[in-house]
């Protein structure tokens, strides 16, 4: 649950989106978008969790190789965060055009599945936290997809509700939208960190 939150918090398109079409088009626009959004996971979810099952039981090397391709990901975001030129979740985009509601939950849901990124996070991250002494390795991984997802829908959710207040104070403290940036890169590259000393299973 914890790196689910630190997830869902980290700067990143999704997010963007949903603050700038709350902003624009209104909260009920913003939590429509989120319900494709949460659609799109869950298409993800279900993919990975079988293909995961799949991968772990028939390829001896499968979780060390994904173990170093989850702390490359994390490294990568860190850096993604605070590289110049990168933006803030709450640098939103100003110009989007309204659009009705079968659109909204269309562009949410089709923007994160075809999104390859979802993928690559569920299937790096997922094996960290899956052990076969657990039980069913579909269940546990199907477990933290529903988990993850939960919260995600959760923090966005609340996030939008609070959209036009939050972009406003950090429109008015900009220094914090830095503090922010390396903050996220600094939990980020502890969380790598932390699984590439792990020992595993």
């Amino acid at each position: 649950m914890l790196a689910a939150f630190v997830m869902v918090i980290t700067p990143g398109p999704n997010m963007i989106y949903l603050i700038s079409r709350s902003i624009t088009q209104g909260k009920k626009a913003g939590l429509i978008s989120l319900a494709g959004v949460a659609c799109g996971f869950l298409f993800h979810i279900v993919l990975v969790s079988f293909g995961l099952t799949a991968i772990l039981f028939t390829v001896p090397y499968a979780y060390m190789v994904l173990k170093t391709t989850g702390v490359i990901y994390l490294l990568y975001l860190a850096w993604q965060a605070v590289k110049p030129g990168s933006k803030s979740v709450f640098e939103t985009q100003k110009n989007l055009q309204a659009d009705g509601p079968a659109k909204l939950f269309s562009m949410g849901l089709f923007t994160n599945m075809l999104n390859p990124k979802v993928a690559v996070f569920y299937l790096s991250f997922f094996p960290q936290f899956i052990k076969p002494e657990y039980g069913n390795l579909l269940a546990q991984s199907l477990l933290l997809g529903f988990t993850q997802l939960c919260i995600s829908f959760t923090v966005n959710g609340s996030i939008i509700l609070l959209a036009s207040r939050v972009t406003k104070w950090f429109a008015a403290n900009p220094k914090w939208v830095r503090v922010q940036k390396w903050f996220m890169a600094s939990v980020l590259s502890g969380l790598a960190l932390k699984m590439a000393l792990d020992k595993g299973k």
